[in-house]
Parts: C-alpha cells; structure tokens; sequence
C-alpha cells in the first residue's frame, strides 16, 4: 500500500546522487526539455554539429603548448570523453544505469562528437605548429582522418573497438606533449612512458568495462586489447620514422637574412626590400643576392614551454645537381630555454657561400625536424647596389 510515498531508485555513490539531483533540476526547464526535444528530433545531424563546434571551439580560445589553461581544459574534455563512452558501452550492453546516469546518456553521442573535436582539433593544431610537412604530413594526415571520419562509430556492432581506439589515440596524444612539459624535458623514452601510460589508462577502463559485462567474452576482451597494442606500436614505428612531430617545440619564425644584430632584447633583419611582385616574402631574402662581402644569417625562434630546456640545430644543406642530393655543409646547435611566447631566437650564419639551391633545416638535437626554409643564392657583383629593410623581432 502507497501512503503517498515516493519510491525512488537508488541513485547509487554521493557523486551519482549529486549528478541525479542536478539532472532532476534541469528537467524542472522548459527550456531545458525544449532543448533535448529539439535534440532528438534532429539526432542524425546533431553529431557532426557538435563535432565541428568542437573544432570551432579550439580555433577561437586554443593559445599555446604548454599553457596551463589550455592543457587543463584538454584534459578536462580527456576525462569527460571517457566518461561518455563508458556510459555509451555499457548502454549499449544493456548494463542497467542510475536514472540521473541514463538522463546524461541522452546527451552521449553529441557529447562524444563535441569532445572528440575539441581534442583532435588541438592535436592537429599543436602537431602542425612543430611540424615540418615534409616529414610529418602522414602523422598529420591521420589526425586530420580521425577528425573527419567519425561515423563508424556509431555502428552498434563496432561501436566498442573503435571508441576505445578513438580514446587510446586521445590519451596517447595529449600526453606526447603533456609529459615533456611537466618533465622538461623531451626523447624517445619521454615518448615510450607516454604510450605505456597511455595503455595502462586503457587497461584499467577495459578491465572495468569486462566486469560490467561489457567485452563479456575472452575473444571480445583480447581482441580490444589487440587494437590498443596495435595502436601503440604503429605510434612507435610513427615516432622511429620521425613522422610525428617533435612537440612540445614549436617554430615560431625562421628566415634567411644578410644581417641578424642583436640590440637590447630584440633582433634587428636586415633584409633586401622585397619588390609589391614578391610582397609575400615575409621570410627573409629568396632569392638572396650574394656577392663575396656578404653573410648569409638564418634567424630562427623557436617556442619551448616554461622551464623547458634543449637544444636545436641549423642543418645547411646545398643541392648538387650532377648528384641529384642534398649535400651537408655544416650543423651548428645552440640551446633553446622556454618561457617566450615569441619563441628562443637564434642564428647561424655561413660566409663564402656558393650559389645554388639552399635549405636550412631547424630541428632538435637527435635530428627530428621542426621546421625548415629553402631559398636560392645568386651571384651579384659587389657594385650592385640593393635597398634594404629592416624589421625587429621581439
């Protein structure tokens, strides 16, 4: 007999319960329930929507590797995505959910999209900035993939895999940058201890998953864990390839110029005037005018987080035609501290040049690239007279 009691579901632990009283207020708002109406009426293209407003959400706010802010508000999404994911499997095992658990679910799938944006997004935007594309594009490529090719996901039969794929991917990503910036510093055994971690983070989720009676059979179960291994060592052979990117290093500028001075704490580029035909030259002298009294300076800055501290290098490399090669002509390393959102500036400079096709490549001291100018050198009599330019970088 009901004595106009209640019977409420137990909502289950303090955080559930808080979640269930906060999603029971929501549900009091006409608005509210207007909104999730209008979700589901046009539920097919809500995901995409929310996918691409997490894209738009990063080109608006994201700033910098290694900026507490934003590394916070990544690893914000990192933990939600979990979240919703373990809240779509087990939905779609059937696993009976708290009602506060089962109201959040309604939102899973735009959530999935939104944070899933937010975080590929910013992977590509970091991993672009340390990039050179020369050499990284296929690293790129494939996160340029994952953030448009996301409906798989949604097939209920592989649904499971691809999530968690999705999600090792995530966390391996945002790791590769996170751990050099606690740590200081950056290597392949930063990199290796960022995958293990990575899959400990997965094992722990999937164990979690089986005892919820999701990968309830031992063939689902080592088949999951097969893809996380397989991931993990197609990154590896990615990074021993050097096409990933060397983050958290970013170049800020590079160029090539007849004089880089120094003067309080700016750097002065003198630079031929650039013809309105070439008003794109942004990046120095190319093609340089080189007579036997000139320097030809390469200006390079590159971004480091806070405490961080490295070394890069200037490879010069000259093609020799009848060889069909780039030929190495020197390799000189300076050490880059962090901290300047303008990036470490340095410069190399080479005397007695000869003309030809040239490029510098910047990159880190074990040789992985972050970026590089190519430019060429023509002969000038010494009487040729030329107008110059300077412009101060700070």
């Amino acid at each position: 007999m009901s004595n106009g009691a209640v019977d409420t579901a137990p909502e289950g632990p303090p955080g559930v319960a808080f979640l269930g009283r906060l999603m029971r207020g929501l549900d009091q708002s006409p608005r509210y329930r207007l909104l999730r109406r209008l979700y589901h009426r046009h539920e097919r293209l809500a995901p995409p929507l929310f996918f691409f407003g997490g894209v738009t959400w990063d080109a608006l706010t994201l700033q910098r590797i290694g900026a507490l802010l934003d590394n916070t508000i990544l690893g914000l999404y990192l933990v939600l995505l979990g979240g919703f994911i373990v809240l779509t499997l087990l939905d779609r095992n059937d696993h009976p959910l708290p009602p506060s658990l089962q109201a959040l679910n309604t939102w899973a799938i735009g959530a999935i999209q939104f944070l899933a944006g937010g975080l590929f997004s910013a992977y590509v935007i970091y991993y672009t900035r340390s990039a050179s594309l020369t050499t990284a594009s296929l690293f790129l490529l494939v996160l340029v993939v994952l953030l448009v090719a996301n409906e798989l996901i949604w097939r209920k039969e592989r649904s499971g895999y691809l999530l968690i794929g999705l999600y090792f991917l995530a966390v391996f990503c945002y790791l590769t940058f996170l751990l050099p910036v606690l740590l200081g510093t950056m290597g392949f055994w930063v990199f290796l201890a960022s995958g293990m971690l990575s899959t400990g983070i997965i094992v722990v989720l999937l164990l979690f998953l089986r005892l919820q009676g999701v990968f309830a059979d031992l063939r689902s179960f080592v088949g999951v864990l097969g893809l996380v291994g397989v991931l993990f060592g197609g990154l590896v052979i990615f990074y021993v390839q050097e096409w990933i990117p060397p983050v958290p290093l970013a170049l800020q500028h590079v160029g090539v110029y007849h004089d880089v001075t120094k003067t309080d704490d700016a750097f002065l580029l003198r630079q031929e005037r650039a013809s309105r035909a070439r008003f794109w030259a942004q990046k120095g002298d190319d093609p340089f005018y080189y007579s036997p009294a000139d320097t030809v300076h390469c200006f390079a800055a590159v971004y480091a987080p806070t405490d961080f501290e490295t070394r890069v290098a200037h490879r010069w490399q000259r093609y020799v035609p009848n060889r069909d090669a780039w030929v190495e002509t020197d390799r000189i390393t300076y050490r880059v501290v962090g901290g300047r959102n303008n990036g470490y500036r340095g410069v190399t400079y080479k005397r007695h040049v000869e003309p030809g096709q040239w490029r510098v490549s910047v990159e880190t001291a074990a040789g992985r690239p972050i970026g590089r100018i190519s430019f060429e050198i023509i002969a000038v009599d010494s009487s040729r007279q030329a107008t110059f330019t300077t412009r101060r970088y700070e």
